[in-house]
C-alpha cells in the first residue's frame, strides 16, 4: 500500500474540514444539488471524451495505488542477478521455468532461455516499454480532464445558484443564504480537483516512470545475461540505475 497518497488525501481533508469545524457551522457546506452538478457533471464530461474502458482502466490503476506494494529499483537489479545465477549454474534453458506475476519479466526470461536474438530482445521488450507507457499515458489523461472539469463544473453551479438568487431579489433576507449555496458548489469543484484527481494524476505519472525504469533494467539485464551470464558484471551494469547510497549486492 502506498502510505504516502492515502495519508496525503487524509490530512488535506482533514484540514479543510478542521478549518469549517472551527469556523462554526458546518451543516451550510453540505448541499446535495452542488455535488451532484460537480461530481455527475464531471464523470459525464469525461465519458464523453474517453471510451468507457479507458475510464474503467484508471479507476482500477488509482485503486491499485492504494493496493499494491511499490517494488523498488534494488529489489529489480537483485531478481535480474539472480536470474543471471540460474543461468549460470543451471544453463539458459533453465529460465523458462522461473515462476514470477510480471508478465515482462516472463517474457525476457523466455528469450534469454531460447537464446535469441538482442536485436530480437530489445525490439520485443520495446514494444512493451511503449506500449505501457501509452496505457499509463491515458489513465494520467483521465485523471488531469476530470480535475480540469470539476472547477468547471463547480462554475456552473454556481451560475446557476446565482440566477436563482437573482430570481429572489425582492426578499433581501434569501440573498445570503443563497449565495452562499452558489458558491458552495466552486468550493466542490476546487477541492475534487486540488485533493483528489490532480494527485491521482500526479501519483500515476510517478509510478509510470517508475515502473518504465524497472522495465529498462529488465532489459538491459537480459542483454547482460545473454553476452555475459557472470552475476557480478550483471549487478555492475545494472547498479548504474540505483542511487550509489541504496547499492548493495549479496552474494
Amino acid at each position: 500500500m502506498d502510505i504516502a497518497t492515502l495519508f496525503g488525501i487524509i490530512i488535506g481533508f482533514s484540514l479543510v474540514i478542521g478549518a469549517i469545524v472551527l469556523g462554526g457551522t458546518t451543516a451550510i457546506f453540505i448541499n446535495i444539488p452542488g455535488m451532484m452538478i460537480v461530481v455527475g457533471g464531471s464523470f459525464a464530461a469525461t465519458c464523453v471524451n474517453f471510451p468507457m474502458g479507458e475510464i474503467v482502466q484508471s479507476i482500477k490503476a488509482a485503486i491499485k495505488i492504494f493496493s499494491s506494494r511499490k517494488t523498488t529499483t534494488n529489489e529489480v537489479v537483485t531478481t535480474m542477478v539472480r536470474i543471471a545465477e540460474i543461468s549460470r549454474r543451471e544453463g539458459l534453458l533453465a529460465l523458462e521455468n522461473i515462476k514470477t506475476q510480471n508478465p515482462f519479466l516472463k517474457k525476457a526470461c523466455l528469450l534469454i532461455a531460447d537464446n535469441a536474438d538482442s536485436n530480437v530482445i530489445r525490439d520485443a521488450l520495446r514494444i512493451e516499454i511503449a506500449s505501457m507507457k501509452k496505457r499509463h499515458a491515458i489513465c494520467q489523461d483521465v485523471f488531469k480532464k476530470l480535475a480540469t472539469y470539476s472547477p468547471s463544473f463547480g462554475m456552473i453551479g454556481t451560475l446557476i445558484g446565482l440566477v436563482q438568487m437573482l430570481s429572489r431579489l425582492s426578499d433581501p433576507s434569501a440573498i445570503g443564504p443563497a449565495m452562499a449555496v452558489a458558491l458552495l458548489t466552486t468550493f466542490y469543484g476546487t477541492i475534487m480537483s486540488t485533493l483528489i484527481f490532480q494527485p491521482l494524476a500526479g501519483k500515476l505519472k510517478s509510478r509510470s516512470l517508475h515502473e518504465s525504469l524497472h522495465l529498462e533494467i529488465i532489459f538491459e539485464g537480459a542483454k547482460c545475461i545473454l553476452e555475459n551470464n557472470n552475476p557480478r558484471t550483471v549487478y555492475d551494469k545494472l547498479s548504474s540505475f540505483v542511487p550509489p547510497q541504496e547499492r548493495r549486492y549479496d552474494r
